[in-house]
């Protein structure tokens, strides 16, 4: 079994990224435990495949130099992540071209695509509907990870095969020590100036989450969940700013890798993010996760798994309180422990549709 994994991978400085790319290889592993796995995304390209412009894609499809049609032709699956939250318009037409036409390629070219467990929608213009529509009619298998996400197909024509959950929940969970007390990802997309929330308003709200939770007692350990690298959004530059205006005796975690983010979250008694992998990492790994959200893709697939301790920083009055409110619930650890069997749960859905999507390939 040869499996093409679209727009995620397992060396991404986004480690929500490589949780996706790892979480979609253990899904696969799940029921294919031999399956050879191929990532393909924007940092981690083949020649064949000319993915940075939607001209070279057409260009290679008609003249056929690279080679691109007999290389997709050599999987036997192609599941399309779409970045777990790019199958939209609110990144920009571009991307949605882009990834909608290497989708339609591999199925040209005779492979089913499967719309592995992500985000659908929002699609907000009339191009990005019609994209949208033909993506989802085209593929041969679709999951939401969200029950917002299966609405916004439907309302295009067609209904997820799968509501499911984030592929993250797949991932073996570590064992180690409670050692931590909170651990804080604090975000460089929001830090600096973004299209989501107000920067300042973001700083303004760690800094004095950070000082009430230190003046209570509470021990506090900073993570970044994005590492250097070209993209400017980079955790690490945001939270060394942080660390020397605000928190200069802080415990700062900047990770090697999935595996360390994953062994950190695990060590803390709670989990308190602005990047919706870090939280999702610590459920998966059975830690209480407060998400500072920032976008729609938090709420639905966190409600999904009845995890409702969610603050959304475009509508919460005083965050903070907010916050401080969510981890003295008394039912914190208790419905992390449910959330995380929900996730389980539903995953197990997922694996039977792959494992039933290929078998009726195979006896057609």
């Amino acid at each position: 079994m040869r499996v093409l994994i679209l727009w995620a991978d397992d060396a991404s400085p986004n480690l929500g990224v490589r949780a996706l790319g790892s979480g979609t290889a253990e899904l696969v592993r799940r029921v294919w435990p031999d399956a050879e796995i191929v990532f393909q995304n924007y940092g981690l390209r083949v020649p064949q495949l000319p993915i940075g412009r939607v001209r070279s894609l057409v260009k290679e499809r008609l003249l056929g130099r690279l080679g691109m049609q007999k290389w997709l032709a050599g999987f036997d699956l192609v599941i399309d992540t779409r970045s777990g939250d790019s199958f939209a318009d609110i990144y920009g037409r571009r991307r949605l071209v882009v990834m909608s036409t290497v989708a339609e390629f591999a199925t040209q070219a005779g492979v089913p695509v499967v719309l592995g467990p992500q985000t659908i929608g929002p699609f907000d213009s009339r191009r990005g509907r019609t994209i949208g529509r033909h993506s989802l009619r085209r593929a041969a298998l679709v999951m939401a990870r969200d029950s917002a996400s299966a609405g916004h197909a439907g309302e295009l024509g067609r209904t997820p095969d799968v509501l499911t959950t984030d592929v993250v929940f797949a991932l073996p969970r570590p064992d180690v020590a409670k050692s931590r007390d909170v651990v804080l990802n604090i975000s460089g997309l929001l830090w600096f100036p973004n299209p989501h929330v107000d920067s300042a308003a973001y700083r303004e709200t760690v800094t004095r989450l950070y000082r009430s939770l230190t003046a209570s007692g509470r021990r506090i350990t900073l993570l970044a969940h994005v590492l250097e690298s070209d993209n400017p959004d980079s955790d690490i530059a945001a939270i060394r700013e942080f660390s020397a205006s605000v928190a200069p005796d802080a415990e700062i975690v900047f990770p090697t890798g999935l595996g360390d983010v994953r062994d950190t979250v695990a060590s803390a008694n709670v989990v308190i993010g602005s990047r919706m992998h870090a939280c999702l990492n610590a459920l998966s790994v059975g830690t209480p996760a407060v998400p500072l959200a920032y976008s729609r893709k938090f709420t639905p697939l966190l409600a999904d798994l009845g995890w409702t301790h969610t603050v959304d920083l475009r509508t919460s009055a005083d965050p903070v309180a907010d916050v401080l409110a969510e981890l003295a619930s008394p039912t914190l650890r208790q419905d992390a422990d449910a959330a995380l069997a929900r996730a389980h749960q539903t995953l197990s859905v997922a694996e039977r549709a792959l494992r039933d999507l290929v078998l009726s390939e195979v006896t057609v």
